[in-house]
């Protein structure tokens, strides 16, 4: 005789490999020449501050980079989200002035980072 009240549970995890994080570079004076290159060794010397040398070998990419409002998309592996976030979170100075990485959004699907529903205006 079957069971009729056996029932099966899935459990489906994040097919993605990645995150993708929408992150700024606010700094005290203003606004400053910033390439992307040195965005993402700002990121990689937070890495190695916290974390050594291992950290530091963490792989992100910096997808895309905006100089004027020095703010950038990130790739980074699911398994390294949290140490890249709490590294960027403590860093605290660029050059000798004051400075601070803001995330702003955070997402395992790349489309998701390209609008912002808090400044969705409908009609």
């Amino acid at each position: 005789m079957e069971d009729l009240a056996a029932f099966e549970r899935l459990v489906c995890k994040n097919a993605s490999d990645f995150h993708y994080m929408k992150i700024c570079l606010v700094l005290e004076k203003g606004r400053r020449n910033v390439e992307a290159a040195q965005f993402k060794q700002l990121m990689i010397s937070g890495l190695r501050q916290l974390y050594g040398e291992v950290g530091a070998a963490l792989p992100f990419d910096v997808l895309k980079f905006d100089p004027s409002t020095l703010t950038g998309m990130v790739r980074v592996c699911n398994s390294s989200l949290v140490k890249l976030w709490s590294a960027i979170t403590l860093i605290g100075s660029y050059q000798n002035e004051l400075c601070a990485f803001r995330v702003t959004q955070v997402s395992p699907f790349l489309i998701a980072l390209s609008g912002n529903s808090r400044k969705l205006e409908l009609d």
